[in-house]
């Protein structure tokens, strides 16, 4: 009797001992302008990081959606007063403000997804953009019936610049003489939220000839999607597993890993295994990949399937070296 007296105390201590790590636990994220349910980026860190965080662990996290620059930083200031930690903020428009509230709460973690910001509380997470937009490149060249592909970005940025440059690196990688065709829908970030200029757009590129167009560009990419359905063409998906947007359009997408790195982030916080600065997460790492499932199985054979893997490997073992655009500004195919 002594002995499960003695257990259930030490069980209910621990109880309350988890407890009270729990309550005094308070993860948080800071979701950009498009929303945690952009069917993309954002909604990839909510389904994917998010949300299995809060069900695996039981613990809360603290979401914000700002409407404005403005709320970006007012959301980051506000958060870390009242002690969340880690901070997860959402995308590389978030740089400038994260870096600021990172210096003025110089014990309050932050992480930051898809740029790099130099201070001693803040992780980056970054990807290799460009080794997974090889993949759906080659892919692309692979299934088109003209050797016209198309790239169609949001903002006009370095960043979306890679994977125009590493989708382009394998469209040619298959099809030498393959044409790519490349446009911006933008230079500011309005561009990651416009569906009706991506379908302007991938309705030009479709008129010049191309039938597979890749968008990586957010909400705007939506407009992409519907117009390649409404052609006839086929679209790929980005950031997130899109292809279950258009089934039947969607030739495949191309993820990043930002879910699985935020679920990571917080997992690590808790256990005292988070480290400031930079990660840089490519297709070795799991960081990026391209998309197979029941949606676009009857698009993708699996002498497609087998070919692409292979290019996968290739890039991996160092066999293919993909250039990066944003380590010379200049994309050499």
């Amino acid at each position: 009797m002594k002995k499960l007296i003695a257990s259930v105390v030490t069980a209910g201590v621990a109880m309350s001992v988890s407890s009270t790590y729990a309550a005094d636990f308070k993860p948080a994220v800071v979701y950009d302008q498009a929303g945690k349910f952009d069917k993309s980026f954002n909604e990839a860190v909510y389904r994917n990081g998010v949300t299995p965080f809060k069900a695996d662990k039981g613990i809360k996290v603290r979401e914000f959606e700002p409407k404005n620059d403005a709320q970006i930083e007012q959301g980051l200031r506000k958060l870390a007063k009242r002690g969340f930690q880690p901070i997860v903020a959402v995308g590389f428009t978030m740089a400038s403000s994260v870096e600021k509230i990172a210096k003025e709460f110089p014990n309050v973690k932050f992480t930051i997804i898809d740029e790099k910001v130099d201070q001693p509380n803040v992780q980056s997470i970054v990807f290799k953009e460009h080794e997974g937009a090889f993949l759906i490149g080659a892919l692309a060249a692979m299934k088109s019936q003209t050797s016209k592909v198309g790239f169609i970005g949001g903002m006009d940025i370095p960043l979306i610049r890679r994977f125009a440059c590493g989708y382009s690196q394998g469209a040619k990688y298959v099809q030498k003489k393959a044409e790519v065709f490349v446009n911006m829908a933008g230079s500011t970030p309005t561009a990651f939220n416009d569906p009706a200029k991506g379908a302007e757009l991938a309705k030009s590129q479709f008129s010049k000839g191309a039938d597979v167009v890749f968008a990586a560009a957010g909400g705007t990419g939506l407009g992409v999607y519907q117009a390649a359905k409404d052609e006839g063409k086929l679209a790929i998906g980005v950031d997130s597993n899109q292809n279950h947007v258009q089934p039947g359009t969607m030739l495949t997408s191309m993820v990043k890993s930002v879910g699985v790195a935020t679920y990571k982030t917080y997992e690590d916080a808790q256990t005292g295994a988070w480290r400031a600065g930079v990660q840089q997460l490519g297709l070795k790492e799991g960081g990026v990949d391209w998309a197979l499932d029941e949606h676009n199985r009857k698009l993708v054979t699996v002498e497609d399937e087998k070919k692409v893997n292979e290019i996968k490997a290739k890039i991996i073992s160092g066999e293919i070296k993909v250039h990066d655009f944003m380590s010379t500004g200049a994309c050499n195919v």
